[in-house]
């Protein structure tokens, strides 16, 4: 659960920081974007360390947990609100996720 919580705000870090650079070059906002938009990505980058394990595993479940808050961040940031093959994209990334993360292991 911890991992699982690392992993959601990492992904919300990641993504207001992005989204506040694409805010200010797209909507023509305020170069002060950019500092917050550097603080964000700064965290997320300082997040990815506290991983337990920097291996292509965890990324890849990462890369689950990101997509599905991304579909959540379209729906309240955005005003879209996700259509049922979004919600089912998003519910399939965290199923590929869980089995990446909790399959098997041999010691």
């Amino acid at each position: 659960m911890a991992t699982f919580l690392l992993f959601t705000v990492t992904a919300l870090a990641e993504i207001v920081g992005c989204w506040l650079v694409w805010s200010w070059l797209r909507n023509g906002g305020s170069a002060w974007l950019l500092l917050p938009a550097a603080a964000s990505l700064a965290l997320f980058a300082w997040l990815l360390t506290l991983h337990p394990t920097a291996t292509g595993r965890v990324y890849a479940a990462y890369g689950g947990v990101y997509v599905s808050l991304a579909i959540v961040w379209l729906w309240w940031v955005d005003g879209e609100r996700p259509t049922r093959w979004d919600l089912l994209g998003a519910a399939l990334c965290l199923a590929g996720m869980a089995v990446i993360m909790f399959a098997p292991r041999q010691a």
